[in-house]
């Protein structure tokens, strides 16, 4: 799912791998991560990576000042049960900024209780962790490393955004970002 510690494992045709990467200028964070593919992947991984950059677009989307929390993790859930994937839960975005975890949580399942209404100025983190199998996960003994339970393949993707009075600014979108385009508006 995530936190993998790198070892001496080579990457093999057929593997995805996640890459996150944070960033710290002039005393704001950023944060923002991407599922690639290594060479030919299997028709499952590839439909699983493309719905959960669906997923994260969905919850983008679903950002509007006024609005609950709850709403990004209902976009993101109902999108990946239509193609009958499961949302990690054990893992959520959250608030960032001048701290890299602030207190907001953003659940990527809907869960009413997640009622902290959007308002213009916040920024956090949005990365559904889509994944072929349970939404349940396992540590490994390393306590970093966390797997799903039943050892199924997960895809991740994740942005930075900006709340403001017409929506949200992807902080971290853009040219040359992973995902810097909605799949909803590319050509």
């Amino acid at each position: 799912i995530c936190h993998g510690i790198p070892d001496s494992r080579k990457l093999e045709d057929g593997d995805i791998i996640n890459l996150d990467v944070t960033c710290y200028i002039g005393g704001v964070h950023g944060d923002t991560n991407a599922t690639f593919a290594v060479g030919e992947i299997d028709n499952e991984s590839r439909e699983l990576i493309k719905v959960t950059e669906e997923c994260i677009w969905r919850g983008i989307e679903a950002v509007k000042a006024g609005r609950p929390l709850s709403d990004i993790g209902r976009a993101i859930e109902d999108h990946a049960k239509l193609h009958k994937l499961g949302v990690v839960r054990a893992f959520v975005g959250h608030g960032i900024g001048e701290q890299f975890h602030s207190d907001i949580q953003v659940l990527h399942y809907y869960d009413a209780r997640n009622s902290v209404v959007m308002r213009p100025g916040m920024t956090f983190t949005i990365e559904p962790m889509i994944t072929l199998g349970t939404w349940q996960h396992k540590m490994w003994d390393d306590e970093w490393t966390a797997v799903t339970a039943d050892g199924k393949r997960t895809a991740q993707f994740e942005h930075t955004v900006l709340v403001t009075d017409t929506g949200v600014d992807v902080l971290t979108g853009g040219a040359g970002a992973v995902s810097g385009v909605s799949p909803f508006t590319r050509q």
